[in-house]
């Protein structure tokens, strides 16, 4: 049996008599892409979700896109997340479905890594080597429901409130597993995340996996939502090209209508080798920008397989679809040329 030792309340593993743990929900710490509600972080009113599929409805509640930020000279961040039962897949690591991230400014600075023994979630606690101010960025897990993230600090530190994003209103990412972040090997790793860092804007991950399928009740969601730019990636999820037709030029003009001048970037599937199949949807998703374009559309970007995989070619996926950190890595660069061209 593992020694629990109580902290004015917070129940961890963490034996040091100087820390003083805090619950992240509350001021100075500042949540980004998802919202606490009903004992849990969710990424959509559950209504909402719930009213899209089912995969939706159990998905919203994974944490994906999560971020706290704040800022602290103490000389350790602990954390102890009370979590739902882990995701243990082969082709993805525990360290990407439920682990923590943590960033100093951009830079990477620890994972706090799950257990393979984890249950209901875990604790952890990174050491830094002095005692300054230092801003911090905590990355949530990309697919495991998560109740409760206390952060654990130095008693007498300081503890206030991070700066806020360069682009304060939102991106918003619609799309597959792909966009929920499967299968980076850490939260960090997807390509969000890495474009998040380098252009310093907040984002909501409406990734599904499996459940993004263009549906009215998602694109009506979405078209109300305050952003600044949109990204539409939803080819995997769909069942068959018939699907991708009716479905995707139709979203696409619905969100455009709403958001007559934001950029919204329309991406392929990031696969370098194609199928017949997979040259069909290019084609439709393509079909879709082109069409915005000889409409007069000046805000419309379109990413290819080709650009998508530039980086990695045929070696950026675990499994011939999922993305490694390779992949994402080659994502992430394929769209940074074009967010370096928004005036955000």
């Amino acid at each position: 049996m593992e020694n629990r030792i109580s902290h004015e309340g917070v129940i961890t593993n963490i034996d040091k008599e100087n820390i003083v743990f805090y619950d992240s929900i509350e001021a100075p710490f500042k949540t980004y892409g998802v919202f606490w509600k009903d004992g849990k972080y969710r990424r959509m009113p559950r209504s909402v979700a719930d009213s899209v599929n089912d995969m939706v409805g159990r998905l919203s509640e994974r944490p994906s896109g999560g971020r706290v930020c704040f800022v602290t000279d103490s000389r350790f961040i602990a954390i102890s997340a009370k979590m739902g039962p882990p995701i243990k897949t082969s082709h993805f690591t525990l360290a990407g479905t439920s682990g923590f991230d943590m960033y100093v400014g951009a830079e990477y600075a620890h994972t706090f890594m799950p257990p393979q023994s984890m249950e209901n979630g875990y604790d952890g606690i990174a050491e830094f080597p002095d005692k300054k101010i230092r801003e911090i960025t905590l990355n949530f897990p990309l697919y495991a429901e998560t109740h409760m993230v206390y952060i654990g600090l130095e008693k007498g530190s300081v503890l206030k409130e991070a700066s806020p994003y360069k682009i304060e209103k939102p991106v918003v990412f619609y799309g597959s597993s792909i966009t929920m972040g499967g299968c980076a090997s850490r939260a960090g790793n997807c390509y969000e995340n890495i474009l998040s860092r380098k252009f310093s804007f907040d984002y909501i991950n409406l990734g599904f996996s499996g459940g993004a399928l263009g549906e009215d009740e998602m694109t009506d969601y979405i078209k109300y939502l305050d952003m600044s730019a949109f990204v539409l990636d939803y080819d995997h999820n769909a069942p068959e090209v018939d699907v991708l037709i009716r479905t995707h030029e139709r979203m696409f003009k619905a969100i455009r209508k709403e958001h007559p001048d934001i950029p919204i970037i329309i991406m392929a599937r990031p696969q370098y080798n194609l199928t017949e199949d997979d040259v069909k949807r290019c084609e439709v998703t393509s079909a879709t920008y082109k069409n915005a374009i000889a409409a007069g559309d000046k805000n419309v970007f379109y990413v290819s397989h080709r650009e998508l995989t530039q980086l990695c070619k045929g070696e950026g996926t675990v499994d011939g679809v999922h993305p490694n950190d390779f992949g994402f890595a080659s994502m992430a660069m394929a769209l940074s040329k074009i967010f370096e061209k928004l005036d955000l």
